[in-house]
């Protein structure tokens, strides 16, 4: 069986627009989308709501949900594009463990670009204060990750041009 498309996951600090690019993305290449949003655990969001930000023991069972979710896919023979920050490499190393080819795909600006874009929104539990331990967390594609970094100034749909001419072109790599 030979899929179309590898798994797919939208990355980035909270604001980038993950979950409107991964949706766009997701449209223009005929997948589903899955928000990691909705996978997290009450607890999770309750901390976050708080203005903690979650500590890896917190996002393991998140990031494991994120990966079965995916791993069920391909047992479906089909994949996903799905929203998930992925801040730091363990985190991808994890998800990579459930569904192995996984590309990830992400969103950079700057700190101000960001936190001028979340200044007028009102997220369900994701408050402007956790952006600087986001930052703090993140930590971009290493060379030897497949992936591909894009500016959050790019439109949604000119990112998903973008996406589909990186699939196109790596299409059988497994690297970057």
């Amino acid at each position: 069986m030979s899929l179309q498309y590898p798994p797919l996951v939208v990355m980035g600090v909270q604001g980038c627009g993950k979950s409107t690019v991964g949706a766009a993305v997701a449209q223009h290449l005929g997948l589903e989308f899955i928000d990691g949003d909705d996978l997290h655990s009450a607890a999770n969001k309750e901390k976050m709501a708080s203005g903690h930000p979650l500590t890896d023991a917190d996002r393991h069972p998140w990031l494991s949900a994120i990966g079965q979710v995916m791993a069920d896919k391909l047992a479906e023979g089909t994949t996903a594009v799905v929203a998930c920050s992925s801040l730091k490499r363990s985190y991808r190393d994890l998800i990579r463990s459930f569904a192995p080819g996984t590309r990830f795909i992400h969103l950079t600006g700057s700190r101000e670009l960001i936190a001028a874009r979340i200044s007028g929104r009102d997220h369900e539990y994701m408050p402007p204060t956790l952006l600087d331990s986001q930052f703090q967390t993140l930590e971009p594609l290493g060379d030897d990750e497949a992936g591909l970094a894009v500016p959050v100034t790019d439109s949604p749909d000119e990112i998903a041009v973008r996406v589909e001419n990186y699939l196109q072109e790596t299409a059988g790599s497994t690297g970057a």
